[in-house]
């Protein structure tokens, strides 16, 4: 098929958000820590999962957790420090291979562009 044979996309398969102009939906308490906040794009996606902008707060710290699947964000803005002292920043793109275990915090806060592949977004790890 060639470009001049393309059809125009039709308006209801177009989904677009601007990250700079869309609210930030808070995280439910079930699913994260106050300070965390997520846009979107698929209301029937259950809130922070598969492709979304997830946005820090200065000082937050996420719950431990182990992603169902593995976890891909690219750091947008600001900065995170896993638990294990690891630094990300502005540029980084990372990969945490599934059931990889951690939690990190923003000491400044973060803006992230995160990627799940499975409609499960983590579960929680339990104190013992």
């Amino acid at each position: 098929m060639k470009r001049e044979e393309l059809k125009p996309v039709e308006p209801a398969r177009r989904h677009v958000v601007n990250i700079h102009e869309a609210a930030f939906v808070p995280m439910p308490s079930d699913l994260g820590t106050s300070g965390e906040s997520v846009v979107q794009l698929g209301e029937d996606r259950q809130l922070g999962s598969g492709f979304h902008v997830y946005r820090m707060a200065p000082g937050t710290w996420t719950t431990p957790h182990a992603h169902i699947g593995e976890e891909h964000f690219l750091v947008l803005e600001g900065g995170l420090v896993d638990h294990d002292g690891y630094e990300y920043g502005p540029g980084d793109l990372v990969c945490l291979d599934e059931g990889t275990v951690h939690c990190s915090h923003s000491p400044n806060g973060a803006l992230l562009v995160v990627f799940y592949g499975t409609a499960e977004l983590a579960h929680k790890v339990k104190k013992s």
